[in-house]
């Protein structure tokens, strides 16, 4: 098999990958067919609405997320995935009636994404860390950039499925699809032999796990600067579903159809980043610093883009952006952080990615509300470009390495031939 895509080759994890693409697709699905519901049926083109909803969503893993890892590393990971995505399912199949039943009002949707966001809390630490039991440690970077590419090809496909089916039956069945696609990642944990996953070390009961992972962060300046630069690009530079959301109603005036292929569009580029991904036998410090650039400066294209079809075409290079720079975050954090801190630091770096969205994104429709939509974007991307050449300055002052090497070594002070 190719190295590209030597994580399959585990059977586990080609029965947890298949179960998850599934599954993404849904999501995808749901988060077009929430920001549409939010935006033109339950309120008329409010950016700020967009913009709670999201914050909702992504708040309890700032404020749960840290939990969510003390419990990843204290108990089985297979266990916590069966009643999380469980629990998701079954929240989206609870709005999903709501809205086909014509009941569905605005606090309604705050509240289905507040609950989604609790459930995900948990859920993502354990699912972020359980790929090391699935792949053993030799191929952890493969099978993360496998992960980003499954959830990028969902992201492909589902915002173009749910835009068709906006337009021609509602967002309501929309909503149930997703709650459906949960069944097939419940299925695939349910076949997955449990003899075969790779033993994680637990952590072991007390008073101050959170603060141990805190406290373990704070050591390492390589974890530091990767929070650092999460929670800036979290909060500035991937509240898509509200920017994307405003561009395509207020400024380009088109339907559901063309919104949902933004979407789509933009995950041309989060693919072919993954699928690059795969290809390194590692993080290295380049990568997150470029996308970091990256990100910024195509936002700012992306602002002054005069047509539509121009602003979807930024989109693809923005994808491959944010994607290059979160892979070489999580694949960083997977291979240099000791097993039995492993879900308490994945858990606060998506505490600081998803609750920075969380913040960002009120922030983000406010302006876009008040000032326009091209100025949401652009704030966004101005902050991006400015912490990215932060990152660099610091990283320059604190090292003599070039960014050819590994981010970890580059912290450390020795020397390792770049790949």
């Amino acid at each position: 098999m190719s190295a590209m895509f030597r994580a399959l080759e585990n059977r586990n994890y080609r029965i947890w990958a298949g179960g998850a693409l599934v599954s993404n697709i849904g999501t995808w699905m749901q988060r077009v067919a929430q920001d549409w519901l939010v935006l033109t049926v339950l309120t008329n083109h409010s950016g700020a609405a967009v913009g709670i909803t999201t914050g909702l969503q992504f708040l309890p893993m700032l404020l749960f997320g840290p939990y969510g890892g003390v419990l990843a590393d204290r108990y089985r990971k297979r266990v916590i995935l069966l009643w999380t995505q469980l629990a998701m399912g079954l929240t989206g199949l609870a709005i999903g009636l709501l809205v086909v039943t014509g009941t569905a009002q605005l606090w309604h949707a705050y509240v289905a994404a507040f609950c989604l966001g609790i459930a995900s809390a948990i859920d993502a630490p354990a699912r972020q860390a359980f790929v090391s039991e699935l792949v053993g440690q030799d191929n952890i970077a493969n099978a993360v950039a496998l992960n980003s590419a499954s959830f990028n090809t969902a992201r492909l496909t589902g915002p173009a499925i749910a835009g068709v089916l906006i337009a021609w039956v509602g967002t309501g069945p929309v909503f149930l699809l997703n709650a459906a696609s949960f069944a097939a990642v419940l299925f695939s944990l349910f076949r997955i032999r449990t003899s075969e996953l790779v033993p994680a070390v637990t952590a072991s009961r007390g008073k101050h796990q959170v603060a141990e992972g805190i406290n373990y962060v704070r050591r390492r300046p390589d974890l530091v600067l990767i929070m650092f630069l999460v929670g800036i690009l979290g909060a500035f530079g991937m509240n898509f579903p509200v920017t994307n959301a405003l561009m395509a109603t207020t400024e380009f005036h088109v339907g559901p159809g063309e919104f949902g292929l933004l979407g789509s569009i933009m995950a041309i580029g989060t693919l072919a980043g993954a699928l690059l991904a795969a290809r390194r036998s590692g993080p290295r410090l380049r990568f997150m610093l470029g996308g970091a650039l990256g990100l910024g400066v195509f936002t700012l294209l992306g602002s002054v883009s005069p047509t539509f079809w121009l602003y979807a075409a930024v989109l693809i290079p923005v994808g491959l952006a944010s994607i290059t720079f979160l892979n070489s975050c999580n694949t960083s954090i997977q291979l240099s952080v000791e097993p039995q801190f492993r879900g308490r630091v994945l858990a606060l770096y998506l505490a600081i990615l998803q609750g920075g969205t969380a913040l960002g994104a009120p922030l983000m429709g406010w302006i876009g509300s008040e000032f326009g939509a091209r100025w949401s974007v652009a704030a966004g991307g101005i902050v991006v470009l400015l912490a990215g050449l932060a990152a660099v300055v610091v990283v320059s002052r604190r090292s003599r390495l070039t960014f050819r090497q590994s981010l970890s070594i580059a912290f450390r002070g020795r020397r390792e031939p770049a790949v």
